[in-house]
């Protein structure tokens, strides 16, 4: 039966999408009232859908559903999580049993350790984290930091020296600790004694 004025029918309710309301995914038109997940009823937008056949969801939701199952496959940061998983009908307890409990209490010291061992910046002496690190001179510096000493020029793998623990670009490191001497772009005349 042809579509006689109207628009395409929405992939949630069913109803007619006019265009001033059309939001398109997959192949299929949605009211923006309509564009939400499947199983968390979250709004939806074009950076947070995810869409599986004919179904849409949230990334999260999505990755629940979907995603790589066991040890190791958490979503986001932390990976912990106590949601089961039961507004998407998925049982995640039916994988291998957990592993029990060590019987023995964990050192607190030696995990407190672990947490506060992060790298220092030698330039400033703030915790380097590894989005921000960068090695030179075998330590780890940040971006911002990453700087020649004595002119502040932002250094690369490609320029960078290093003399006690500072860094230099090629040029200030030549003039300040290279050869002197004719030819070495130090003295270019020769002084006569008298």
């Amino acid at each position: 039966m042809p579509n006689w004025g109207g628009g395409a029918k929405c992939g949630a309710c069913e109803k007619t999408v006019y265009h001033a309301e059309e939001i398109q995914c997959n192949g299929r038109s949605f009211h923006k009232s309509c564009f939400l997940c499947m199983a968390c009823r979250k709004a939806l937008d074009s950076t947070t859908v995810a869409a599986h056949e004919s179904e849409i969801y949230c990334k999260t939701c999505y990755g629940r559903k979907y995603g790589p199952k066991g040890v190791g496959f958490g979503q986001g940061a932390g990976c912990l999580s106590t949601d089961t998983g039961d507004h998407l009908g998925l049982n995640l307890q039916q994988g291998s049993p957990k592993p029990a409990r060590p019987s023995t209490p964990t050192n607190a010291s030696k995990f407190a350790k672990k947490i506060v061992d992060v790298d220092k910046c030698p330039r400033c002496g703030k915790s380097v984290y590894a989005a921000e690190k960068i090695m030179g001179g075998g330590k780890p510096w940040h971006k911002t930091c990453f700087r020649c000493a004595i002119c502040g020029k932002s250094l690369e793998s490609t320029n960078v020296t290093d003399k006690d623990g500072e860094l230099y670009c090629k040029v200030c490191y030549a003039k300040n600790f290279g050869p002197k001497g004719i030819g070495f772009g130090g003295l270019t005349q020769v002084e006569k004694k008298e």
